[in-house]
């Protein structure tokens, strides 16, 4: 029985302390990076503020219930609670996209896509948030790793640590994202739908519901794996034209 009572307007608040580390970073943080880079280093820092604290959470919700959980269990008032920080945070992104950078049609797409699986989640079906959870466990337990690689990005033009960290974190960043995002997400959302085709949610997650949640899920992951190749194939080019500049 879970003893742990997380009724309070999270949402709200949650809301409030993502708008509020964003424009930190933006008008204090990052006040003398350049300007086209402190959206983005804003961005970096509120993901970094979310990613690891999400994946703590997912898992303490997951593993806190005494009662076994599956993909159809009724969300517990944590896993609620975690669901509305994330949906915070993606809204919050959101935000900065559509207002900074307009024509990234695919992240705004991938954004509104995952507020649609956590909102429906959350506060229609009441169901299957342990499942949607361990998915967000997947999805941003790389998100340390890959805001330093961003970070690093950003400076590696102007400062000679920044670019050091950079092409060395790179092979390992694009080896650890491709592992979890091209490895264990797929084998973890084959055993999902597995779940829901054979009727395990059925009277309690609406197939409306899961079919469109499996839509949208095998969506990002394929779009993750093609751009995890790009970059692999970007490497290669770098790494390539490095040796022939040695050569010469």
């Amino acid at each position: 029985m879970e003893t742990l009572n997380l009724c309070t307007p999270s949402l709200p608040v949650f809301n409030l302390m993502f708008s509020t580390i964003y424009l930190l970073g933006y008008f204090i943080i990052f006040r003398n990076w350049k300007q086209n880079l402190r959206p983005e280093a804003s961005s970096c820092l509120v993901s970094l503020a979310h990613g690891t604290p999400a994946v703590l959470l997912s898992l303490y919700s997951i593993l806190y219930p005494q009662t076994q959980l599956n993909f159809a269990s009724p969300n517990t008032n944590f896993q609620n609670m975690v669901l509305d920080y994330s949906i915070a945070y993606f809204f919050m992104d959101l935000l900065h996209y559509m207002i900074f950078i307009p024509s990234d049609v695919l992240f705004i797409a991938h954004h509104l896509a995952t507020l649609y699986v956590f909102l429906t989640c959350r506060y229609i079906v009441h169901h299957g948030g342990s499942a949607i959870l361990v998915l967000l466990v997947l999805a941003e337990v790389t998100s340390a790793c890959q805001n330093t690689w961003s970070f690093a990005r950003f400076r590696k033009a102007d400062v000679p640590v920044a670019a050091k960290v950079y092409e060395r974190l790179s092979p390992v960043f694009y080896a650890f994202y491709s592992v979890v995002r091209g490895v264990l997400g797929p084998l973890f959302v084959y055993k999902m739908g597995l779940f829901y085709a054979n009727g395990g949610a059925d009277g309690v997650i609406p197939r409306w519901a899961w079919i469109s949640w499996m839509a949208v899920i095998v969506s990002a992951i394929l779009v993750s794996i093609l751009w995890v190749i790009n970059l692999w194939i970007d490497l290669y080019r770098e790494r390539t034209k490095k040796e022939e500049r040695k050569s010469s």
